[in-house]
C-alpha cells in the first residue's frame, strides 16, 4: 500500500478476488479489472465502464492508480530500437528498451534503478545503485511500452538496468504476473532472465519452477579475470557457479545460455576459448558471443576475425553458439549502456496509441499466444548466426 491506498499494479488476480469480495462484489469482477489493467492498460476506475458508478467511485477511493510515466523516447536510425526514460512515482528514473526484429518486438526490462555489481565496462554499474524495483514497477514497464507502441510485444528479457537476482522475490512475482493468463498472459518461454551469476538467486529460480530461459553473463573462464570483469565473482567464484548451474539443469532440464562479452586481447584469444570449453564441460549450454559495446573504462571491442576464431574453437568442441548483433548502439540502448540520468533535457514524448479511452484491444492483443509456443520459435532475441549444434 502507498499513502494508505492499494497500488494498482502490485496486485495479482488472487489479490483482486479477495479485495472485491471485501467490497461485496462477485469473483468475476477480478477478471474484469485485470483485463482493464493488463490488457487494455487502463488504470483509472472511472474509465472502467462495465462497472457500476458506485463501484468505480469506491475503487477510486481505495486505489493508488499512479504508474510510471515515459519522460523521453529515443529511436535508433540504424535498427529501429527504441529507448525509454521512465519516471517512477517517487521520482526515481530508469531506462528500458524495445527491440525490433522483423515483425516482432522484444522488451528489455530493468529490475533495479542502477546496479550494484559494478562491472567496469558497463555504464549502468557506473551510474551507481539507487534501489530495487517492486514487482509492479518491473511488470508495468512491459504494459506501458506495449500501450505506447500500440501493438503486442512478443518477448521479454530481463537484461535492462540492474541485477535481477539481487531482487529475486520481486522479479519472480513480476514474471508470474506477466505470465498469468488472467493478467498479461505472456508465454513463459518468451521470457528470459540474465544474471551475473548470483548463486542464491539461481537456486531460487530452480525452486520456483517458472520455466523461463536462464542466461548467465560469464565473460571469463578463470577467476582472476572474472574478478576484474564481474566483481560479484569474489562472492560466487566460477567453481561454485558451475556447480550451481549443473544443479539448476538437473532440476529444470533446461538449456542455459552463456553470454560472453568479448574484449580485444582481454578474453578473446584461442587459449581463452579452450579454457572456456573446459570450464563448461558437462553443461548443456548455448553461447552468445557479444562483441563488446564501446563504453568508458578502456575495454576495446574484439576484432571480427578474433570473434570468428573464438567461435570456431567452440564449434569444434560441439558447442552451439551465435555472434550477437548489437542493437541500439547509436542511442546507447545496447547491453551495458542503459543508465538513469542524462544531462540533456527531456524531449516531448510522441503521442501514445491506442488512446486511454479505447476499450477494444487489437485482435490477439494480450492473449498469451505471442506468436506461438517457445518450442515453435526459431530464433531468440538477438540471434544472427549459429555454429554446430552440440550433441
Amino acid at each position: 500500500m502507498t499513502n494508505g491506498k492499494i497500488q494498482i499494479l502490485e496486485q495479482t488476480h488472487g489479490d483482486w478476488v479477495s479485495l472485491l469480495a471485501d467490497l461485496g462484489e462477485p469473483a468475476y469482477r477480478a477478471g474484469q479489472i485485470c483485463n482493464w489493467i493488463w490488457k487494455r492498460c487502463v488504470f483509472d476506475p472511472a474509465d472502467m465502464t462495465d462497472f457500476s458508478k458506485a463501484l468505480r467511485e469506491k475503487l477510486s477511493e481505495i486505489l493508488d492508480t499512479r504508474v510510471q510515466e515515459i519522460v523521453r523516447e529515443k529511436r535508433s536510425k540504424e535498427d529501429g530500437t527504441r529507448k525509454f526514460l521512465l519516471r517512477l512515482t517517487d521520482g526515481v528514473e530508469i531506462e528500458t528498451a524495445l527491440l525490433r526484429q522483423g515483425d516482432r518486438l522484444t522488451a528489455c526490462l530493468s529490475t533495479q534503478a542502477g546496479c550494484a555489481i559494478g562491472c567496469p565496462f558497463c555504464a549502468t554499474g557506473g551510474s551507481g545503485f539507487e534501489r530495487n524495483l517492486t514487482a509492479g514497477e518491473i511488470a508495468g514497464q512491459f504494459i506501458i511500452m506495449e500501450k505506447h507502441a500500440g501493438r503486442e510485444i512478443n518477448n521479454l528479457v530481463f537484461m535492462g538496468m540492474g541485477e535481477p537476482l539481487l531482487n529475486t522475490d520481486a522479479v519472480i512475482r513480476a514474471v508470474r504476473m506477466l505470465n498469468d493468463s488472467k493478467l498479461r498472459g505472456l508465454g513463459i518461454r518468451h521470457i528470459a532472465l540474465s544474471t551475473a551469476g548470483i548463486i542464491p538467486g539461481i537456486q531460487a529460480l530452480a525452486e520456483a519452477g517458472l520455466g523461463l530461459r536462464l542466461a548467465v553473463s560469464l565473460h571469463a573462464s578463470d577467476d582472476k579475470l572474472r574478478d576484474e570483469l564481474v566483481p560479484c565473482n569474489a562472492n560466487y567464484p566460477l567453481g561454485e557457479l558451475m556447480q550451481a548451474l549443473k544443479d539448476y539443469q538437473a532440476t529444470t532440464g533446461d538449456r542455459i545460455t552463456i553470454e560472453y562479452a568479448m574484449f580485444k586481447d582481454k578474453n578473446d584469444t584461442l587459449e581463452h576459448a579452450r579454457k572456456l570449453v573446459r570450464l563448461l564441460h558437462g553443461l548443456h549450454v548455448f553461447l552468445n558471443l557479444i562483441p563488446a559495446n564501446e563504453n568508458k573504462g578502456g575495454y576495446e571491442r574484439s576484432k571480427p576475425e578474433a570473434v570468428l576464431r573464438f567461435q570456431s574453437v567452440l564449434s569444434s568442441a560441439g558447442f552451439e553458439s551465435e555472434i550477437r548483433v548489437s542493437r541500439g548502439g547509436d542511442i546507447k540502448a545496447s547491453c551495458g549502456q542503459l543508465k538513469a540520468r542524462e544531462k540533456e533535457e527531456p524531449a516531448p514524448v510522441p503521442a501514445r496509441a491506442p488512446k486511454k479511452q479505447e476499450r477494444r484491444p487489437k485482435p490477439g492483443f494480450g492473449n498469451g499466444k505471442a506468436g506461438g509456443s517457445g518450442a515453435a520459435r526459431k530464433n531468440k532475441p538477438g540471434e544472427t548466426r549459429k555454429g554446430k549444434r552440440r550433441t
